[in-house]
């Protein structure tokens, strides 16, 4: 697509890559201060159980121990959403997870930290611990927390209706309803969480925390620690990976600054890969059903979705997670009437929170794989059936979601051509298959996870009067490259290189504010941030340029490091004598920008979940060898197209949806969190399988530019979108190989044979869930659909 850019569309490395490359970077073990303590959790070993007694006199005699603090010392509660505070630093009263922590230690050395730990006494009474979803649901006698949204443990229950749901199913030809379920998965990031924390004798108490939120850290360390907010900082370390896992405020945080305050010395946590395991925050495992009506010629007339999600022990996103579970459906088809029925619930197990594509992925896996096999059974072929429902550019849906750009049926034609799908479908040898599948997701959450009438992205830029661009932001790079991001946006408004832009980053008190990197917002909100305070700056550098070249401030241009007539492009000055000349005439040269997403909720409560500015779309092919001996699955390649809008930087485009597509065929075939009385399988990066370099496959990546209004440059999300489609994708193909059906996934060696074996004895060739839980919704709220919205367009 023709522009006239000097930076954005150029594959140029990333601002930070040679210092990660090189080892210079600093994450938060990095750290090291003079008269450092190290800090320690205890965390329970009962999944459920009160706490009787805890007698730290032990630890606190132990030399070398400097402070040994309990839930008494934390009493106040926090959470990251204002519905759902229910979690405690240490544990007060009872604790609901193995891993839940009770007390923490502040020592000379992590060794005496640890033998600190030993000498803790704690008295539990155990209490019976709830496992499963079935479990949670049926108990009642069992309650985890005190307060919920229904019946015994579940944490919250929504029903909505959108259209005639009833009347679309009279008047589907075929009806069609299957069960689905997604195992839950960790994270896996390179760098565990870790935290440093340091109260000076002036009353200032900094955290520095690899996380991707400094400000709800912030918020959280000051409503647990009844401290004022002015007077606490928050670092936000360069992160080493973090999909999510660290969007959370966490009890390690809050525990290492309380342990400062009381010590006056620096003190570091960092935990080990085994705490990362439980206090993690990872996918939700979901139970799903769906149930859609066609017209023969495989037109959608409604659909009811429900998803049961096993939350585990606290509320962290779940609220939010079970409204995405239901929200996303009617981004990519249009369908006239959409029912959807979800509910958390409590369980004893380590608390799930978001992981890339945040409550998408699950409902994703269940639709493509459903869709799929609806169009076996009407005899059309996949990709023909999903065109006849995909939604339109400059559209609204019936749930009151606005869209805006949509290149999937780009994307899909160009995945189809290039895998040659169409020929190969249905076509290959025995043990050979390949399979197909679409996605869209946000690019950037609509609404704050506190609703306020304020900006949800700041941007500050500063020049010197020697040319220096200093550009200060909240946002944080957790490996997606939203610092280059900014540097490539100022450097191309105000015509210089990413090389002349430094960076400061999520620092509370250096920075203005940005809700941090979650929901793919970053690109987009501190993009369009960043630009905005951009052209500020250029306009007062080009009117005192004008004056000094006695031209309109309009003919002048910036590139290449100087401000210059379009016109007569030898009649200019160098950078830094523009800067000059500018400070001259303004003073101190200092700009802002901010970004407020429009105002897209719908008219009805849970309408906040599932509005963006803009979505993002993707489809994908997958081809796959099968075992039938064995049942073991080989992808040997994927294509995938992402419509990013305009690709600011295209290799860093691509590297993002390589990633997805690598941690998509992890939670397809190997990953996933089982427990067993409570206790993580197997708690270590020995046992856990994810995949290696010899797992990944050739992946042929495509860029679609569809160049969105509301994105800075009309870019769009790629952190997340391109991992939803992949899961269903690899699903298909087996089936497509194999001839059976895998409603689950992980999709493991085991479930092949055992769908094939069904198959052998006269069975469906199936390996699935067989239902899901008699649960009595309430009557779902009823919402008329946007007037005229399947027909009218969006301005």
């Amino acid at each position: 697509m023709a522009h006239d850019f000097s930076i954005i569309g150029r594959p140029l490395p990333r601002v930070d890559g040679l210092a990660k490359s090189t080892g210079q970077t600093k994450f938060a073990d990095d750290l090291d201060f003079p008269r450092m303590l190290h800090g320690r959790l205890l965390r329970s070993v009962h999944a459920h159980a009160r706490i009787v007694r805890i007698d730290p006199s032990r630890a606190r005699a132990l030399p070398g121990v400097h402070a040994v603090i309990t839930g008494r010392d934390l009493p106040v509660k926090f959470g990251i959403l204002p519905v759902s505070q229910d979690e405690h630093a240490l544990a007060l009263d009872k604790v609901r997870f193995v891993g839940d922590p009770v007390a923490a230690v502040a020592a000379v050395d992590e060794e005496t930290a640890e033998r600190a730990l030993e000498l803790v006494e704690v008295e539990y009474e155990p209490l019976p611990a709830i496992m499963t979803i079935e479990e949670a649901l049926a108990r009642d006698d069992v309650r985890i927390h005190d307060y919920g949204d229904g019946p015994a443990n579940v944490h919250k229950m929504v029903a909505l209706e959108f259209g005639d749901v009833e009347g679309g199913f009279r008047e589907a030809e075929y009806v069609r309803e299957d069960v689905f379920y997604y195992e839950g998965s960790t994270h896996l990031p390179m760098e565990q969480h870790a935290a440093v924390a340091s109260y000076e004798a002036d009353g200032k108490l900094t955290v520095w925390s690899a996380t991707q939120t400094p400000h709800y850290v912030h918020l959280a360390l000051a409503k647990v620690l009844t401290y004022p907010a002015g007077r606490i900082r928050v670092i936000a370390t360069p992160v080493g990976g973090g999909f999510g896992g660290k969007s959370d405020p966490f009890a390690h945080e809050i525990v290492a600054a309380k342990l400062s305050m009381l010590t006056g010395r620096p003190v570091k946590i960092t935990c080990t890969r085994e705490e990362v395991f439980y206090l993690h925050r990872g996918r939700h495992p979901v139970l799903m059903r769906v149930r859609s009506g066609f017209t023969r010629d495989g037109r959608i007339t409604a659909m009811h979705f429900q998803s049961f999600l096993d939350g585990g022990a606290y509320g962290s996103y779940g609220v939010a997670t079970t409204y995405y579970t239901g929200a996303l459906q009617t981004t990519t088809y249009r369908i006239p009437c959409y029912r959807f029925e979800g509910l958390r619930v409590f369980t004893n197990k380590p608390p799930c929170g978001p992981k890339r594509g945040h409550g998408t992925p699950q409902p994703r896996f269940a639709v493509e794989c459903h869709l799929d096999q609806a169009a076996a059974d009407l005899g059309l072929d996949p990709v023909e059936l999903r065109r006849r429902n995909l939604v339109q550019p400059h559209t609204m849906t019936v749930n009151h979601l606005r869209i805006t750009s949509c290149g999937l049926a780009e994307c899909i034609d160009r995945v189809v051509a290039a895998s040659g799908y169409l020929h190969k479908h249905g076509r290959l040898p025995a043990g050979r298959g390949i399979g197909f599948a679409v996605s869209a997701y946000l690019c950037g959450s609509g609404l704050p996870i506190y609703w306020n009438e304020m900006p949800q992205s700041e941007v500050q830029i500063k020049i010197d009067r020697g040319g220096g661009v200093t550009v200060s932001s909240m946002a944080i790079d957790i490996g997606q490259g939203s610092d280059s991001v900014l540097a490539y946006a100022v450097a191309e408004v105000l015509g210089l290189e990413p090389a002349d832009i430094a960076l400061v980053t999520g620092d509370t008190d250096l920075t203005p504010i940005d809700l941090g990197a979650y929901s793919s917002r970053v690109t987009l909100m501190a993009g369009n941030a960043a630009v905005e305070a951009a052209q500020k700056m250029r306009s007062l550098i080009f009117e005192a340029v004008a004056e000094h070249l006695e031209v309109p401030a309009e003919l002048l241009a910036a590139r290449g490091r100087r401000i210059f007539n379009r016109e007569k492009p030898e009649l200019g000055v160098e950078w830094v004598r523009a800067v000059r000349l500018a400070e001259a005439k303004w003073g101190l040269l200092l700009t802002s920008g901010s970004y407020r997403p429009p105002k897209l909720a719908g008219p009805y409560k849970g309408s906040g979940v599932g509005p963006s500015p803009a979505y993002s779309y993707t489809a994908c092919v997958a081809e796959v060898t099968s075992d039938a001996e064995t049942g073991w699955v080989t992808v040997e390649k994927v294509w995938i197209a992402h419509d990013i809008g305009r690709a600011i930087n295209p290799l860093l485009v691509e590297g993002q949806i390589e990633g997805s597509v690598y941690m998509a065929l992890g939670e397809a075939l190997m990953e996933e969190q089982v427990f067993r009385r409570g206790v993580h399988k197997f708690p270590s990066m020995l046992e856990y399988k994810s995949p290696t370099t010899l797992e990944t496959p050739e992946i042929h990546s495509m860029l679609i530019e569809t160049v969105d209004p509301e994105g800075p440059f009309g870019a769009k999300e790629v952190g997340q979108g391109p991992l939803l489609p992949v899961i269903p994708a690899v699903v298909n193909a087996v089936a497509d190989a194999l001839g059976v059906r895998i409603d689950e996934v992980p999709l493991t060696p085991d479930k092949v044979r055992a769908a094939l074996a069904d198959r052998r004895r006269g069975g469906p060739g199936r390996v699935g869930p067989k239902g899901v839980p008699a649960v009595r919704f309430r009557d779902p709220i009823r919402v008329e659909p946007p007037p005229d919205w399947q027909q009218v367009p969006v301005p």
